[in-house]
């Protein structure tokens, strides 16, 4: 591969291959040559602390030694054989013994996958076609969970709003759309479409929203009253809010959840956990061809990401793995907090010190069109400003990561004031 010097001859040779010169997922202008612990570098050679962690699974930080002694040790033993593997079994034990909901896995690659074939699920199990979604959840690409994940257009609920173009009419009409937090809605709309429904999905804290106290154990009541399948989206939640991921943060149990990130250790891969009885139509030895769901994948259960899942979950489970984690995460907030605070700029710290956000707003955040009405224009300079004295996020979240060291948080505590001074302008 030639070697080239510059960013800037990266970013003009994408353009010619990839559609908005970049993959779809972040600022294409910005081209990563490596990363490090809590550190990653662009192809300029410049230095920032890692706030972004490949959005979430990054947990350890980049290259962990004990991971990457793992991986190594698979490699030469093959990287992917299509069939069963002694990792991925091992992984899938850890897993079940993990996650409240878990009696069994079905892996695949990405949390997209996972969404998909937990909807598919719920409807096979149940016999129904409608699903629930909440308004700014977001479940991946699949055609119904680009349903109301960031409409422009805030139209009365239940109908939902495509934000991709391609999507049939049909699948509009098979989704209906609720508002975050907001049980009394939900109570509603089940009671007039509860006998259509095959699934209610959510993210248990959406994107970076909480949920209010008892409203998840309220879904779960009104999905048993109902016979729907509750799924809890926990691509991101899992094995970071706690290490039973949010249903055990939060003492709420799925039917269904769907995990990733974290349980690849940075390699693609995700699974679809929960009670066997609706898991059993992943077996069509166990429900008859009619009631089978096919599912398959060339990398499902990949053993180069099973081993980095099953070390990066070992580590996890050492004392005081969690505390450390989401002090750091405490931390941050209250440095970003501080530094605002001390320009007199209204704010809300939103989220959980495991995955939060600043949002610029006066009141409190619900919803998602309580972060849709926020300050887009404070926020976006205070991102920009964070990114031009080396720190790398997501325009939307902060990921904190086990790896931050003291020199991370000197750095925090100098350019978080210089960030809320940009707000000012």
């Amino acid at each position: 591969m030639l070697k080239l010097t510059s960013q800037a001859e990266w970013v003009e040779r994408a353009r010619v291959v990839l559609p908005g010169a970049g993959f779809g997922n972040f600022d294409p202008n910005t081209v990563i040559r490596e990363g490090k612990g809590s550190r990653v570098w662009d192809e300029d050679g410049k230095e920032y602390v890692d706030l972004l962690i490949g959005s979430g699974p990054m947990m350890l930080g980049h290259g962990h030694p004990e991971v990457m002694e793992a991986v190594l040790e698979q490699l030469p033993r093959g990287m992917t054989f299509f069939a069963s593997n002694a990792a991925g079994i091992e992984l899938a034990e850890q897993i079940c013994a993990a996650v409240p909901c878990a009696d069994q896995i079905r892996y695949v690659s990405t949390g997209g996958e996972a969404d998909m074939y937990a909807m598919r699920a719920a409807r096979a199990f149940t016999g129904r076609e409608k699903i629930v979604k909440f308004e700014g959840g977001y479940h991946g690409m699949c055609a119904e969970a680009q349903m109301s994940l960031a409409p422009d257009q805030l139209v009365n609920f239940p109908t939902a709003v495509p934000d991709s173009a391609g999507i049939p009419q049909a699948v509009r009409d098979g989704m209906l759309i609720a508002p975050f937090n907001d049980i009394e809605y939900l109570r509603g709309l089940l009671d007039e479409h509860g006998s259509e429904v095959a699934g209610v999905i959510l993210e248990p804290l959406q994107r970076i929203v909480p949920p209010e106290p008892v409203f998840l154990q309220a879904v779960r009541e009104l999905a048993t009253q109902h016979g729907v399948v509750l799924i809890f989206d926990e691509v991101v939640t899992g094995f970071r809010l706690a290490y039973g991921g949010a249903q055990e943060a939060y003492g709420v149990v799925p039917d269904l959840c769907t995990l990733g990130k974290v349980i690849g250790g940075g390699f693609p891969l995700a699974a679809i956990a929960g009670r066997a009885d609706i898991m059993a139509h992943f077996d069509k030895y166990a429900v008859g061809k009619e009631r089978w769901m096919m599912q398959l994948g060339t990398l499902s259960g990949n053993p180069v990401a099973a081993v980095a899942g099953v070390k990066t979950m070992e580590i996890l489970r050492r004392d005081g793995a969690y505390e450390a984690f989401h002090a750091n995460g405490r931390r941050i907030m209250e440095i970003a907090s501080n530094a605002l605070k001390a320009e007199g700029i209204s704010h809300q710290v939103v989220g959980h010190p495991s995955l939060f956000e600043i949002v610029f707003t006066d009141r409190d955040v619900r919803n998602y069109r309580d972060v849709f009405h926020a300050d887009a224009a404070k926020a976006a300079a205070f991102n920009a400003q964070l990114h031009k004295d080396g720190v790398f996020k997501s325009p939307g979240k902060t990921y904190p990561s086990l790896a931050l060291t003291d020199a991370d948080f000197a750095l925090f505590e100098d350019v978080y004031p210089a960030a809320a001074r940009a707000v000012m302008g």
